[in-house]
């Protein structure tokens, strides 16, 4: 039984308060973007159409891998999930779809499960399965693969994991499973690199032939961590070319922290678009490596450069496009749901500054290779302050203007804290 959301009061009260400097905002910017020719209203709903999934592992309290700090007021099942993924919807109004994960997610009774996301205004995206740990009970470990074991019949429970996977996600009405291993070596000559990709292409063509016909499995790359020698899926070339063998179904999922780092992700993203393999994405930053840190928080220019591609694919209607967005983030210093709120609408600023790239000046200066004026072009769009665009489509949307102040005046934390006595530790990864 889930609890009570943010007070719908409060979130008009702040909005009253907001309405008047908003609309004078939105008033100027519209003045200035006419004078470059860009319609404000169109990019508002545009903007308002726009949404990104929410992973249920997300709102609770993440780690490192030395030490995991407990938040208050976690959610302790996917019901509780559910609820905090309410939250973040309710006030931004970008996020009206969850992506769960099992076997954390699991529960006797997924029609109820259905039944609580829809009362809450959610529904689900793409299921994610777990072969990276083993599980209280497993007849098998892991701990030298899943999918590419050297034992058949490791790989065959990994198989048959991913399946259940399909199955709970039909059930929730899912169209796509997200299917990321942590499976590698760590030395030199552990693993024949040959025979462990064929393994990986044998088990996933098991997984590939359950699918129902109007579903796709979203293949997901990893450089590193936890096989620091030599990953079996570690770039997007070995992905493409997994996804290239097992078929049209089969997809490349590019996660943004997923990569080295002077690694060209908007370049990859595309050649990905190109060769009608785009999966999608799980939004994050990084710094270093596999941070999984909020998205937007070090590196917004390359999350427009991102959006650049992905907003000229939508409006060349290249074939084959259709991406699925998700979050992916890990938070050990902040409270998740503000986290998760900040990044929603830091993809949603993304979006809105690559809709404002004037193309057609763009293509006539690439191809005169005036390279200055081309970045200059692009950087117009990108300095675009575009606020009072997103709290515009919040709040005519029915959001918060300002939903991290309306989260923190609601009390929300604090209140789920009384509400949730913590028992157990919830379990959690970084995926």
């Amino acid at each position: 039984m889930v609890g009570t959301l943010i007070d719908h009061a409060l979130i008009k009260r702040s909005n009253a308060a907001a309405r008047a400097d908003l609309d004078d905002d939105f008033g100027s910017l519209g003045g200035r973007l006419a004078r470059r020719d860009i319609d404000i209203e169109a990019i508002t709903a545009k903007v308002q159409r726009f949404g990104v999934a929410i992973p249920t592992w997300g709102v609770g309290t993440g780690g490192t891998r030395f030490a995991r700090f407990p938040g208050p007021g976690e959610p302790r099942n996917v019901f509780e999930k559910l609820e905090d993924c309410a939250v973040i919807q309710q006030l931004v109004r970008a996020t009206p779809t969850v992506s769960p994960h099992f076997p954390w997610d699991r529960v006797d009774d997924y029609d109820a499960l259905l039944e609580t996301a829809g009362s809450l205004g959610l529904g689900f995206d793409a299921v994610n399965s777990n072969t990276f740990q083993d599980q209280p009970g497993q007849a098998l470990s892991y701990k030298f693969g899943s999918l590419t074991h050297t034992d058949k019949a490791v790989r065959e429970q990994a198989v048959a994991h991913n399946i259940e996977c399909i199955e709970i996600g039909r059930r929730l009405g899912s169209k796509a499973i997200t299917v990321w291993i942590a499976d590698g070596s760590n030395f030199p000559g552990q693993q024949s690199h040959g025979r462990a990709f064929e393994r990986y292409l044998d088990s996933l063509s098991g997984i590939y032939d359950a699918l129902p016909d109007d579903w796709r499995v979203f293949l997901e790359h990893k450089l590193f961590e936890p096989a620091f020698y030599a990953t079996v899926i570690s770039d997007w070339g070995s992905s493409f070319l997994a996804a290239t063998t097992l078929g049209p179904k089969a997809n490349c999922l590019v996660d943004l922290g997923h990569h080295a780092p002077t690694v060209n992700i908007e370049q990859i993203v595309s050649r990905l678009i190109h060769a009608r393999k785009l999966a999608g994405f799980h939004f994050n930053d990084s710094k270093y490596g596999d941070d999984d840190l909020d998205a937007g928080a070090i590196n917004p220019f390359q999350l427009f450069l991102v959006f650049h591609e992905l907003v000229t694919a939508e409006l060349e209607q290249r074939p084959g496009f259709e991406p699925a967005y998700m979050m992916d983030q890990s938070h050990n210093v902040t409270d998740p749901i503000e986290s998760l709120m900040t990044s929603a609408m830091a993809i949603q600023r993304a979006h809105a500054q690559a809709l404002m790239v004037d193309r057609a000046r763009l293509q006539a200066l690439q191809d005169s290779n005036d390279a200055l004026l081309a970045l200059e072009t692009m950087k117009r769009a990108y300095e675009t302050d575009v606020g009072p665009i997103l709290a515009m489509a919040r709040l005519r949307a029915g959001g918060a203007a300002d939903p991290l102040a309306v989260y923190r005046d609601s009390r929300y934390r604090a209140l789920k804290d009384e509400e949730r006595p913590q028992k157990a530790s919830l379990g959690g990864g970084i995926v």
